[in-house]
């Protein structure tokens, strides 16, 4: 008998590797899942489920799970300190012990292949969906993103600032999927001038350029958040819900991928995305389009258009805040 709870992960080493498919997509959806055996689960993140005892990926090695940034070590280490992690050689090591059973107490099962022919997935591309079909705790999430923060030593404070905070996820220096240099500066220029007028703290940061604890304090202080698609803007999931909270995601026009639309949903968080000066936001988001120019350098925006969007989000009534 393998006691306890485990996360069994059918998974190839393709998607562990990034950030936003390890964090936001896998652990996503296995928490939801097992999160919704304790309905009362609280907003500071107590739960009474107990840590799943093992992760195992079967068709992975040991060395093939770790992102670049080394954040998807940092978040499951950070959140599960007593997790064992299994990986290919383990699974092979039970399988050679012929004639001999295993069996688990509890296991929560996630499989790539299979979430895509489910009916959520044909809808939104986002395996962690099917897992929403079951009901959990409207504070589900807390139980992953409030031990982070502690860990990232985010004071309570540091949610409730005095003023709106803008992050603005530059891609710049990238080499890939970046903003056309002037409509940048012209992006820059404005939320400088935004700051001035009317008191906003604002950040323009390369993220990669940041510690990870630093990363998770700025992510876990914004209010508005936007930047071009990309790796980045997985810091969405250390924002506090509120109904200033907003990721504004930026397009080659003609492209979408629902990453980080979905995920911001599925947090309660606003999202709007933007086609130079075209904005869209759900219910009516345009279909899924990798089309020329979406990887590019090239990539057009009217800042005009996305400051007229901060300024109108952070103008929400401020007694509507609480919740």
């Amino acid at each position: 008998m393998l006691s306890e709870s485990q996360f069994l992960v059918n998974e190839s080493p393709q998607f562990l590797t990034h950030l936003y498919h390890f964090v936001a997509e896998l652990l996503f959806g296995l928490w939801r899942i097992y999160s919704s055996l304790d309905p009362g689960l609280k907003p500071n993140g107590h739960t009474d489920l107990p840590p799943p005892r093992r992760m195992s990926f079967p068709h992975v090695a040991a060395t093939k799970w770790r992102d670049y940034a080394s954040m998807n070590e940092f978040i499951l280490r950070g959140v599960f300190p007593s997790l064992v992690m299994e990986f290919s050689d383990t699974w092979a090591e039970r399988a050679a012990l012929k004639g001999k059973t295993f069996v688990y107490d509890r296991v929560v099962f996630s499989d790539r292949v299979a979430a895509m022919h489910g009916k959520q997935f044909a809808s939104t591309e986002r395996i962690a969906s099917e897992a929403f079909q079951v009901k959990a705790s409207a504070h589900w999430w807390s139980a992953i993103r409030m031990p982070i923060l502690e860990l990232s030593k985010v004071k309570k404070s540091d949610e409730k600032p005095v003023f709106p905070v803008i992050t603005y996820v530059s891609r710049q220096k990238w080499g890939r999927r970046m903003l056309r240099e002037e409509d940048h500066l012209r992006l820059v220029a404005g939320l400088q001038k935004l700051k001035e007028r009317h008191g906003y703290e604002l950040n323009i940061v390369e993220l990669d350029r940041l510690s990870r604890s630093d990363q998770i304090r700025l992510a876990a202080r914004t209010t508005i958040m936007c930047g071009i698609h990309g790796n980045g803007l997985t810091a969405l999931l250390w924002m506090k819900p509120t109904k200033r909270s907003t990721v504004i995601e930026f397009f080659f026009p003609g492209g979408f991928a629902q990453d980080y639309q979905w995920t911001a949903k599925a947090l309660g968080i606003a999202y709007f995305g933007v086609w130079n000066k075209h904005i869209f936001s759900d219910p009516n988001l345009p279909i899924h389009a990798y089309p020329e120019g979406f990887q590019g350098n090239n990539i057009p925006l009217d800042a005009y258009a996305v400051l007229k969007l901060i300024e109108r989000r952070l103008s929400v009534n401020e007694l509507d805040l609480e919740n």
